[in-house]
C-alpha cells in the first residue's frame, strides 16, 4: 500500500512540560479519531526553554523522558506511526542531543536521528540563538522504513542545508520529515520557500510540523506547518494558531514526479575553478 492519511500537530510549547504533553496527547487522540495513520509532532514538542542555562535541569534520558513515554503509549493505543519531531534527550555521558524519533504502530522506537546542524545565528534585529552552547550535534543522516515507503529524518535548521536532503533522496527516501520550531522572524522570511524547495529538489513528500506562537520570554515561532507533495504543491498549511492539519499521501506520486524531472539522476561531478 502506498497511500495514507498524514497529520501534523502544531503546538505552542512553553516551560510547562506536563501541560505541553497533555495538550499534544489530546491532539494525537483527535488526529487518530479523524483517521490519521501517520501523526507528526514538531521539534522540541515537549519543552521550549529560551534560556540555555536552564535547559539541562529540564532534560532526561530516553527511559525517563515523560513526553517520549506518553507519545509511545499513544502510538501503541491508536496503532499509528508517529514522528516525535524531537525531544531534548540527555545521554549517558551527560551530553544533550536534539533527537527525533520515528515510532512504529506498536509504540516501539524504530529510528533515532540527532539534529545535525546547530542553530547558531545572530539576526540584524538583535535576535540571537546559540544552540551549540547546550546541544551536541549528530553526525549521520538517517533513513528508515514505514508501511508506505522510505522516510528520511531531519530537524528544523537542517532545512537550510540542501545537500542533506539530496543525500536522503538519492539513498532512497520518498518521504522527508522536517519538524521545527522555526522562529517567527526567519519563518516569515524563508519557511514556505525552503520547505517547498526541498520537496521539488528531491521529488519527495515533505511533512513539516512547526511550532507556533509565543512560548516564553521573547521566543516566538512561525507556525504554518506544511505538507507538500513531490511536485511542490502545498497540500495543507497550519496557519498561525495551534491545531492539526491533514493530507492524503500517495507515495506512488514520488516516482511520477521524478520521472518528469529526473534531477536526482542527472548529477554531474565538477570542479570549482577560480579565474
Amino acid at each position: 500500500m502506498t497511500t495514507f492519511k498524514a497529520a501534523c500537530v502544531q503546538n505552542t510549547a512553553t516551560r510547562d512540560i506536563e501541560q505541553n504533553i497533555s495538550w499534544v496527547c489530546e491532539r494525537i487522540d483527535e488526529a487518530a479519531a479523524a483517521g490519521a495513520e501517520f501523526i507528526a509532532l514538531p521539534e522540541t514538542v515537549g519543552l521550549i526553554e529560551p534560556v540555555n542555562e536552564q535547559i539541562a535541569e529540564q532534560t532526561y534520558t530516553e527511559a525517563n523522558d515523560a513526553g517520549l513515554l506518553a507519545f509511545r503509549e499513544k502510538a501503541e493505543k491508536h496503532s499509528v506511526t508517529m514522528l516525535v519531531g524531537s525531544q531534548l534527550i540527555r545521554l549517558e555521558d551527560d551530553r544533550i542531543v536534539n533527537r527525533s524519533f520515528l515510532l512504529d504502530c506498536s509504540g516501539n522506537i524504530q529510528a533515532r536521528y540527532d539534529k545535525l546542524h546547530m542553530f547558531d545565528i545572530q539576526l540584524a534585529n538583535g535576535e540571537a540563538y546559540l544552540e551549540s552552547e547546550m546541544i551536541s550535534p549528530g553526525d549521520r543522516a538517517v533513513i528508515t522504513d514505514t508501511p508506505w515507503g522510505k522516510l528520511g529524518l531531519s530537524v528544523c535548521y537542517d532545512l537550510r542545508f540542501a545537500a542533506l536532503y539530496r543525500a536522503l533522496a538519492q539513498n532512497g527516501a520518498e518521504i522527508i520529515t522536517i519538524p521545527a520550531a522555526f522562529t517567527q522572524t526567519t519563518g516569515k522570511a524563508h519557511w514556505h520557500t525552503l520547505v517547498i524547495a526541498r520537496a521539488i529538489e528531491t521529488g519527495c513528500y515533505v511533512i513539516a510540523p512547526n511550532q507556533c506562537g509565543h512560548h516564553a520570554d521573547k521566543r516566538r515561532s512561525w507556525g504554518h506547518s506544511l505538507i507538500v507533495d513531490p511536485w511542490g504543491k502545498v497540500l495543507a498549511d497550519g496557519g498561525a494558531e495551534p491545531g492539526i492539519i491533514y493530507a492524503d499521501i500517495d507515495v506512488a506520486k514520488v516516482e511520477q514526479a521524478r520521472n518528469r524531472i529526473p534531477a536526482l539522476s542527472n548529477d554531474r561531478e565538477f570542479s570549482v575553478e577560480f579565474q
